[in-house]
Parts: structure tokens; C-alpha cells; sequence
């Protein structure tokens, strides 16, 4: 049987804690940034937790656990 590809896209956009939960990156900070404060570009910086209601969804994408970085 042929080895089961992972979501490269999928891949790059999510990664996994020790603890199982999915990160992903902020949205809202690629463009039309002159008008937001510092404060709102600031809180938008790093990684937050996926919502539990997508992980299902998500997980599918990775057949092998290894590659969620």
C-alpha cells in the first residue's frame, strides 16, 4: 500500500503543542496596516489556539502526526 501524503499547505499553516492543541497564525496583519494602532498590530503578533469545532477537519490533512511542526 502507498505511503499517505500530508497537506503541505496544511502543513505550513499549523502546528501541534505537547498537549494536542492545533496553532495557527493571527490573521489581519498582511495589509491596510497605516490605519490600525500599534496595539492591534501588536496583540495580532504569534501563534493562537484553533477553534475545537475545526480540529477534526484540520487533523485529516495529517495522516502522520510528525509533520504538524
Amino acid at each position: 500500500m502507498p505511503k499517505m501524503k500530508t497537506n503541505k499547505a496544511a502543513a505550513r499553516r499549523f502546528k501541534i503543542t505537547a498537549t494536542g492543541k492545533i496553532m495557527r497564525k493571527q490573521s489581519g496583519k498582511r495589509h491596510i496596516n497605516e490605519w490600525k494602532s500599534q496595539d492591534v498590530k501588536r496583540n495580532l503578533r504569534g501563534w493562537s489556539a484553533l477553534a475545537p469545532e475545526f480540529k477534526k477537519s484540520v487533523l485529516e490533512l495529517f495522516p502522520y502526526k510528525q509533520y504538524l511542526r
